[in-house]
């Protein structure tokens, strides 16, 4: 049977704010889970295990991945990231959508499975300028880290025409209500209300 839920998936740019939206959505949107990652980078300040991500070792996601237990795994930055199969396919089979915070390597590899029917969504900086503000003004960066994590970002938005939405961060709350405009009219496509649930015209919904 088809899963009922909407898979989605998000990506951005480090520091393009993506973190920030979604936590905004997620507190308005009902019926919509996120996926928490693997990775085996270090966790940032604040940032809880199984919450943020799920922090493993390098030893640990290496298993899992030849075992086969990622829906995608991608290298980035020198660490692994990697979405759980098993956990991605059970909050679907309960009519849940879920969100799939992963870079355009993870994204690719998704939209190349002809077994998972996605909604992809880019989240993109106004401009590289901005971008390299925002990344400075978190004070959590090295120099080098900085210079790596911009001409990813050059890479990244050349990507962004594959997705089937582009949600520019200019205003955070203008990048919120697109975002969740998005989600909605996605639910609608499926015939479902804006709350997630199904449409059934002969119960007089």
């Amino acid at each position: 049977m088809k899963p009922k839920g909407q898979l989605f998936i998000l990506s951005a740019p480090s520091g393009t704010g993506k973190t920030t939206i979604l936590k905004k959505v997620m507190q308005e949107i009902g019926k919509l889970a996120f996926s928490v990652s693997h990775t085996t980078r270090q966790p940032r300040k604040g940032e809880k295990d199984g919450v943020d991500y799920h922090f493993v070792t390098v030893e640990e996601f290496k298993s899992m991945r030849d075992e086969g237990m990622f829906l995608e795994w991608a290298e980035v930055h020198g660490n692994y990231y990697g979405t759980s199969r098993m956990a991605v396919l059970e909050q679907l089979k309960k009519r849940i959508d879920i969100i799939l915070d992963i870079d355009v390597q993870g994204a690719s590899i998704i939209a190349e499975d002809d077994s998972q029917d996605s909604v992809s969504i880019f989240v993109a900086p106004p401009s590289l300028q901005e971008l390299e503000r925002r990344l400075r003004g978190r004070g959590t960066d090295s120099e080098e880290t900085i210079t790596v994590r911009l001409g990813t970002a050059r890479k990244e938005m050349g990507s962004a025409a594959k997705y089937d939405y582009l949600v520019v961060n200019d205003n955070l709350d203008e990048a919120v209500e697109t975002l969740k405009a998005v989600l909605i009219a996605e639910r609608s496509r499926g015939h479902r209300l804006p709350s997630g649930e199904p449409i059934d015209l002969e119960a007089g919904r």
